[in-house]
């Protein structure tokens, strides 16, 4: 069969495309920054914040495989390959975020959780495939760079909407539970989420197959079973590309030491900036609850619990300010990394940012003023633009385009076990060897970075002709 001929794009075509990304990451943002802190408002502690949020791994080592590979052998003249599944993933993602907010217990959250992930797999996916399939191999590290800057844009919005909100808008949550501010951001994201998806299937075309193409499709669609999408993956994994299980030792120490951050994120900040320990936070909370339930509390008591909680949810929102600045970086770093990938080649280029992003975090607990604390957030953020657009552009060129979702499918894979393993495994390293101390763990977190970073040395990346 021919290589097919893929045209290049102008600026605003890959632009539009890309717009999609940045509801998806929206939504993603309010998960890195306000789920384990809304499990705290409604009654967890931080040793359990590993668990409850088994949902991304588990839903994201299914479902985005399983989706790519099905998108693999999808085409509708009218709706196209890839678009119909990362368009539902979009209503389902901002209907359960308008949900999110309205948790009345732990464990509506927790489930509510596991339908936005669900939801956003389904659209992450063949969202990255889109990329690939519509861009030649010269300009695919401009596209998964620009898909970083809508990353970039939509988390920053949704942290920096935490902030200003919990400012400006929300009060303190004097009574316990979610406060209001909360929910505003939730809603925001839910119309984000929707109406930028929205954009990229109205403005981008996908390439439609081959004549050869369509008969192969055709064929393996009538010779298709329910295991079929189970057999496509585990025969990918079989034949994947030495490239891919190179960037699975990348991915291990990377993803799990994210997870690490975004869980701890909140709890650092209440001991080096506010000086309020989960003790404090929960003998706050019992006082609370005590006065709610008429039996009493004295006024000195009940001063000191309602000063914690304001402490917690300032807390809250100075992490919402560091996670947007961060990303805000990204924004701004994301295109500007292209021409240093293209001079010094992609695979240096993530090895400094990966260098960078550890350091970031070994300073960041010895950090106790607000704003001085802003400033490794520009190490992270440079080096979270390269995570998101870089590796993909790495081994993009390796894969067979026929299999480009199943393939970027399990690269998610490689993403999520070490996220899952860190679920099940950080809440007793946590416990018996961190000492219950959240800087302990951005600090582990900072030299699990280091390690990545030494790990992409040893990737050989294949060269491709820009000419």
């Amino acid at each position: 069969m021919n290589k097919k001929i893929i045209p290049k794009l102008s600026f605003w075509q890959i632009w539009n495309m890309n717009v999609g990304f940045f509801g998806i990451q929206y939504s993603f943002g309010l998960q890195q920054t306000a789920v384990n802190p809304l499990y705290s408002f409604l009654g967890a502690h931080a040793d359990q914040l590993p668990i409850l949020n088994l949902a991304g791994p588990v839903t994201g080592l299914l479902i985005q495989p399983l989706i790519g590979a099905i998108s693999d052998k999808t085409w509708s003249v009218k709706w196209g390959r890839r678009k119909p599944f990362f368009l539902l993933g979009a209503v389902f993602c901002s209907l359960a975020l308008f949900i999110f907010p309205f948790s009345s217990s732990i464990w509506m959250a927790v489930g509510l959780l596991w339908i936005l992930d669900a939801a956003n797999n389904t659209a992450m996916e063949p969202y990255r495939a889109f990329i690939g399939d519509k861009l030649p191999e010269e300009q695919q590290t401009y596209g998964f760079q620009m898909q970083s800057l809508f990353v970039g844009g939509g988390i920053t919005l949704a942290n920096l909407s935490l902030f200003v909100f919990q400012k400006y808008f929300g009060g303190s949550s004097e009574s316990g539970g979610i406060p209001a501010w909360v929910y505003y951001s939730f809603f925001l994201g839910s119309f984000c989420s929707i109406s930028s998806v929205v954009w990229s299937v109205y403005k981008t075309p996908e390439i439609p197959p081959t004549d050869e193409e369509l008969i192969k499709l055709k064929a393996d669609k009538e010779n298709d079973t329910v295991f079929t999408p189970f057999v496509d993956i585990f025969t990918a994994i079989i034949k994947m590309p030495k490239i891919l299980w190179q960037l699975a030792l990348v991915y291990l120490f990377q993803w799990y030491a994210l997870f690490c951050y975004w869980q701890f994120a909140t709890p650092m900040i209440k001991q080096t900036l506010y000086h309020v320990s989960e003790n404090d936070e929960q003998k706050a909370n019992s006082f609370i609850e005590l006065s709610k339930n008429g039996l009493s509390v004295s006024q000195n008591d009940m001063s000191w619990a309602k000063n914690i909680l304001h402490l917690v949810e300032t807390a809250v929102g100075q992490t919402g300010l560091m996670n947007g600045f961060y990303n805000f970086i990204t924004m701004i770093s994301a295109l500007l990394l292209i021409p240093f990938a293209l001079k010094y080649s992609s695979k240096n280029v993530y090895v400094f940012c990966l260098f960078a992003t550890g350091i970031a975090l070994l300073i960041l607990p010895f950090i106790h003023n607000e704003y001085l604390i802003l400033l490794p957030m520009v190490l992270f953020g440079i080096g979270w633009a390269a995570m998101m657009g870089l590796p993909y552009s790495m081994v993009s060129p390796s894969i067979p385009a026929e299999k480009r979702g199943v393939y970027m499918g399990v690269i998610n894979m490689m993403i999520v076990i070490p996220m899952l393993i860190q679920t099940v495994s950080f809440g007793f390293i946590y416990k018996n060897f961190l000492s219950s101390n959240p800087s302990n763990a951005i600090m582990l977190a900072g030299v699990l970075f280091l390690l990545a970073s030494l790990s992409v040395t040893l990737i050989k990346v294949k060269k491709i002709n820009l000419h």
